[in-house]
């Protein structure tokens, strides 16, 4: 296993700020689902204990649909979802690698991931999460 760092993430305001363990050369997923797609998001999915929210508890808004499984989080200042409980791991969470702001970074890996067949796909992201 890689060495873990300690990145630290926010929403665009800083109101939202959190921290997460994870590898200084992240392997990240791009998912083409109707949520993702439209936000350009960059998965990280990690275990919950290796993500704290560090600010902005009060500020966060939650958005479902479809099951209601994920928990898209997002900050009621700026609007931005920075991290969020995902349907595919509902006990972690995955953050928003274009929400890093730290220089902890050294590179970025990305997969493509069929979000818009979901469930003929989900077997892709059962290697995602590791502890």
């Amino acid at each position: 296993m890689a060495e873990m760092v300690m990145h630290r993430g926010q929403c665009h305001c800083g109101a939202v700020a959190w921290e997460v363990e994870a590898a200084a050369s992240l392997e990240v997923v791009s998912c083409n689902c109707s949520i993702c797609a439209m936000t350009a998001y960059l998965h990280l999915i990690v275990p919950q204990r290796r993500f704290r929210l560090l600010a902005g508890s009060e500020l966060l808004r939650t958005y479902t649909f479809g099951t209601h499984v994920a928990q898209h989080h997002f900050c009621a200042r700026c609007g931005i979802k920075s991290f969020y409980v995902p349907r595919s791991h509902p006990d972690g969470i995955s953050v928003n690698a274009r929400c890093i702001v730290s220089d902890t970074v050294e590179a970025i890996t990305s997969r493509s991931f069929d979000g818009q067949h979901w469930e003929q796909h989900i077997d892709a992201l059962t290697q995602v999460v590791d502890d």
